[in-house]
């Protein structure tokens, strides 16, 4: 089960703890259990008899025990509260560590919304369990024995309304579980859905509202807000009914002692205050009972949200090991090696059979129509995916096995879709080579064509960046993300379409700069537009994933048709001459 061993694997660096709630919910738990036997000592010796000074002593001695329940009740949920808080930061800190490691595939194939839904949601479902079953699952048990034991030594005759009434409340809780058991389920696909909705919607307000789809998508949210209140209600009915029903049950108990222990006092088999523990005693155990009912309704969905949290841990993650086994590459000659990769479900491979040699110092450039698989290709140089067959060496080194700190240290890739985090221009700039001073950051920012708009900010380089970079244009975000390769200073630049927002004159200069600035590194382009790739040192033409051509821009446009096809539709054959 799911729950139980994430629950017992993650709580145990904490046994000291949990140890500790055990004994001070114990201890708690006796002196409670003793408040009765002293009240009905009070009432049959004391007030019975006119004994005013037993009733002192006894009144004191149960001020004293009070005052060690309390001490003791609070101490254990303190400790049950560090436990359950540590176990929930314990699991989210691996449920990250573990997405970190996911391949994009994986990702992919969760979906982000459900991720995030994973890691807090889910996770404080199974940590609010932890820290109620310190609190209160560890008391009801020994409420429960202990309570029938002194109920026992009060009257044996009436402890047959123990044994029907707790009984009564378990069969209650089985059917309640039930019921809840696929409703949580289906609560928490429901919240991943509405969690993807919302979010697809504000990263793309933009387009939103350029379409005018506002209310195409407040129509989206509101069947997925519908769905997950129709489910809740569900659940909610079922809690409706849960208390009034326990609260029946202790109804019931209390009239029956009222009634048949009314009868035996009359009958003098027992005494009043006997009957005013006894009382008390079944009280104890039934409200033990139903915080154990309240605890056993959150087990369903805790149930629920460990098993989804066990689906991402128990999935295979596909990075190297953390330790070095292989040199880092020093030269980046990039070689793909016969490389065949396909999605999963896909009929055919998105490259197929692929070979070609990147070299330092050079500038290779993959061109093709949409869909010919320059972006995947690009996105196996850094082992974002998997190749199916062949292999992909940087310096005789496979990619696969170097380490994650390796391929940072030699791969720079600035991706299709520029992305930047939130912070300051510097703190982007930074991200590849944290200790990059004020100089190179300015460096690569006139290389990249950057530094001007970047000057005109009020604080320059500290100058606040949004999430996202949705505070600037995207031609800016496109050139900060190429500055922050050149920061890191890699072996190997992987552009893939990277020069897209940019106008022709900014293109132009940012492509002298590189080819000024990067003589030794293996360059990687991949490009729309033919006049950002026409220097490349060799372009590779891509027709659905397959090489079909390979050479220089003036030897492919007199010999390979696709190329051809691709200038044509840009622009003129005399006008790229």
């Amino acid at each position: 089960m799911a729950l139980l061993r994430l629950s017992l694997h993650y709580a145990r660096p904490y046994w000291p703890w949990i140890i500790g709630v055990v004994v001070l919910q114990l201890a708690s738990t006796i002196a409670t259990l003793y408040l009765p036997s002293l009240n009905a000592r009070i009432i049959d010796e004391g007030i019975a008899k006119g004994d005013t000074e037993f009733i002192w002593n006894t009144g004191m001695v149960m001020l004293a025990v009070c005052f060690a329940q309390i001490i003791a009740a609070i101490s254990a949920i303190y400790c049950g509260a560090r436990v359950g808080m540590a176990v929930g930061r314990d699991l989210r800190r691996a449920v990250y560590r573990k997405v970190d490691k996911l391949s994009a595939l994986e990702v992919g194939r969760f979906g982000t919304a459900t991720l995030i839904t994973r890691n807090t949601n889910d996770v404080q479902q199974v940590q609010m369990l932890v820290l109620m079953t310190l609190n209160f699952m560890v008391s009801t048990p020994i409420m429960c024995i202990g309570g029938i034991i002194m109920a026992l030594r009060e009257d044996v005759g009436l402890s047959w309304l123990v044994w029907v009434s707790v009984p009564v409340l378990f069969v209650i809780v089985g059917i309640l579980v039930k019921l809840l058991l696929p409703l949580f389920r289906e609560m928490q696909d429901r919240i991943d859905t509405i969690n993807g909705v919302l979010r697809e919607q504000i990263v793309g307000i933009r387009v939103i509202r350029a379409f005018v789809r506002e209310p195409h998508e407040t129509a989206r949210y509101r069947t997925a807000n519908e769905q997950i209140t129709r489910v809740s209600v569900r659940v909610g009915n079922i809690f409706v009914l849960m208390f009034p029903v326990i609260m029946m049950v202790l109804h019931l108990a209390t009239a029956a002692v009222l009634w048949f222990g009314g009868h035996r006092v009359d009958d003098g088999a027992m005494e009043v205050g006997s009957l005013t523990a006894f009382l008390q005693y079944l009280l104890q155990i039934l409200v033990a009972v139903m915080m154990g009912v309240f605890m056993v309704m959150m087990i369903p969905r805790a149930v629920v949200c460990a098993e989804r949290i066990d689906d991402v841990l128990r999935e295979n993650d596909h990075l190297p090991p953390t330790e070095q086994k292989l040199p880092t590459p020093e030269t980046g000659r990039v070689v793909f090696d016969h490389v065949t990769f396909g999605y999963p479900g896909a009929e055919r491979p998105v490259l197929d059979d692929v070979s070609f040699t990147a070299e330092p110092g050079k500038t290779t450039a993959i061109v093709g129509s949409t869909g010919a698989g320059k972006t995947t290709l690009v996105n196996l140089i850094p082992n974002l995916y998997d190749v199916q067959s062949g292999s992909i060496t940087i310096d005789g080194s496979s990619v696969a096995e170097l380490t994650r700190a390796q391929r940072a240290s030699v791969i720079g890739l600035v991706p299709q879709k520029p992305y930047l985090f939130a912070g300051t221009i510097a703190s982007n700039l930074r991200f590849g080579r944290p200790d990059a001073t004020d100089d190179e950051l300015w460096e690569a920012l006139r290389i990249a064509q950057a530094d001007d708009f970047v000057a005109a900010k009020p604080k320059g380089l500290d100058d606040p960046v949004s999430q996202g970079g949705t505070n600037v244009s995207g031609g800016q975000r496109q050139r900060l993300c190429i500055a922050r390769a050149l920061v890191a200073q890699p072996k190997v630049f992987l552009f893939d379409d990277s020069f897209s927002a940019l106008d022709v004159s900014t293109d132009a200069r940012l492509r002298e700069a590189l080819a000024e600035s990067i003589t030794d590194a293996a360059v990687i382009v991949v490009a729309q537009r033919v006049s950002t790739i026409r220097e490349a040192d060799e372009i590779i033409v891509l027709d659905t994933g397959v090489i079909v051509g390979r050479g220089t821009h003036d030897e492919l446009l007199e010999s390979n048709e696709t190329y051809q096809e691709i200038v044509e539709s840009q622009l003129s054959v005399e006008g790229v001459r």
